[in-house]
């Protein structure tokens, strides 16, 4: 079974669970993802893995309550177990397969946006393990919204930072503070990855396609099924379908179709509204009975 371990939460509404899995913990690397249930009725979730400990048999994710089956898995509590904990899934990061010797040469400037700083922080890490440095720019609309920030710290070289509202560091968006590292403070940077909403890493594509600078993003929000059989995740890249899920969830940011893939990312917003609004009048004991009185 498995059990959580460990659950808090990170801010408001985003909560980290440390889930025993040793199977996936002993295999899991940077940019994996894992399909989670919380019960046996539960939708099929999918999670980029935040992190992993093969010793102690653990895997890491973290959840933002923005429906009814992210709120069902942030309601189960320590001692709890999730029906179904699958992975881990999908490709790992490019950088994981190259020759040490030469990602050594290499300068990483990673762009975490929201929740996205979760499943950055795993990459970052290895990274940091393997001695290859790498910044880190986390972006959130106020301070109260920033999560990693000490984890991050610890295994990035520069740790920056960016709110909205300006409440810590600096006043703006994250592209804003990319133009000012790399034009004002002439940092150089081999490679940029950026994970987050789908708006953000569709205009840090297009702040990076100016220097030109290589940028991987990862569309692990379009899945749905996980297994490529369902086909909600297709995405246009490089003018071919790809599938996120089994193709990815890792891609060239500028060969990515960012529009379609939003469209698509809102096809669902209306079915989750309904399951919302039916959740809700189940909670308050009201069951439909449209069809019943006949």
């Amino acid at each position: 079974m498995f059990e959580i371990l460990e659950k808090r939460y990170l801010a408001e509404g985003i909560c980290l669970m440390r889930i025993h899995a040793p199977r996936i913990a002993k295999s899991a690397l940077p940019g994996q993802f894992v399909i989670v249930r919380s019960d046996e009725f539960g939708e099929r979730v999918p999670l980029t893995i935040s992190d992993y400990d093969a010793e102690a048999g653990s895997v890491t994710i973290v959840t933002q309550t923005i429906g009814v089956s992210t709120r069902k898995i942030c309601a189960l509590e320590v001692g709890q177990c999730f029906a179904d904990f699958a992975g881990p899934l999908g490709h790992p990061s490019e950088f994981v397969h190259e020759p040490l010797d030469e990602l050594r040469k290499k300068r990483f400037l990673f762009v975490a946006g929201g929740v996205g700083t979760a499943p950055v922080y795993p990459q970052v890490k290895w990274l940091h393990a393997h001695g290859v440095k790498a910044d880190v720019v986390i972006g959130a609309k106020t301070r109260s919204m920033l999560i990693y920030t000490d984890a991050m710290r610890a295994v990035a070289d520069t740790l920056y930072i960016a709110t909205d509202d300006g409440s810590e560091g600096f006043h703006g968006m994250v592209t804003g503070l990319i133009q000012e590292l790399i034009e004002k403070e002439g940092r150089k940077y081999d490679v940029c990855v950026a994970i987050g909403p789908m708006i953000m890493m569709k205009f840090v594509a297009r702040t990076t396609a100016a220097y030109p600078l290589k940028t991987i993003v990862s569309l692990n929000a379009l899945m749905v099924d996980g297994t490529g059989m369902c086909g909600a995740c297709r995405v246009t890249v490089g003018g071919k379908t790809r599938f996120t899920c089994v193709d990815g969830p890792e891609f060239d940011a500028h060969e990515v179709d960012f529009d379609e893939a939003m469209r698509r990312q809102g096809m669902y917003r209306t079915q989750e509204q309904r399951a919302a609004a039916i959740a809700a009048e189940r909670a308050e004991g009201h069951v439909c009975r449209i069809g019943l009185d006949k």
